[in-house]
């Protein structure tokens, strides 16, 4: 029986490919088969293209936004992002009709990576703050 051998992706490629990422939500650095779950609703988004959807509704749909990070942690198997959405609220969000109000919506994202691409994604989101941005 042939023994067959796994190249495993380095961690300055991972890192490379998550700091990328981070810095475009470009999804060819996720898994075809990638799980994004919100751990606020319970909500999945599952396969590249959804979740492509989902961060272009996010980003440029429900507000003119961008995250900046605050910390980073990048191992070859897990990354950890903390970050602040912060923009303009433009459309409809969890039922709040467009406010134009600016928000800054404090959010960590942990994540599990394999071979170089995020594979999984559990995001926490502080809505209640949020909500409190667009109702005040």
């Amino acid at each position: 029986m042939e023994e067959a051998i796994v190249a495993r992706v380095s961690l300055a490629e991972t890192r490379r490919n998550v700091e990328a990422f981070f810095a475009t939500h470009d999804v060819q650095y996720v898994a075809e088969d990638v799980v994004y779950t919100s751990l606020n609703t319970g909500e999945k988004t599952v396969g590249r293209e959804a979740v492509g959807q989902m961060l272009h509704y996010i980003y440029h749909v429900a507000f003119d936004a961008k995250a900046e990070i605050i910390n980073t942690i990048i191992t070859e198997d897990h990354a950890l992002l903390e970050a602040n959405i912060k923009g303009k609220h433009i459309g409809e969000f969890a039922g709040v009709a467009p406010t134009n109000k600016e928000v800054n919506i404090p959010v960590c994202v942990s994540y599990d990576l394999e071979d170089g691409l995020i594979k999984r994604a559990r995001i926490y989101m502080l809505v209640d703050v949020l909500m409190k941005q667009l109702t005040n």
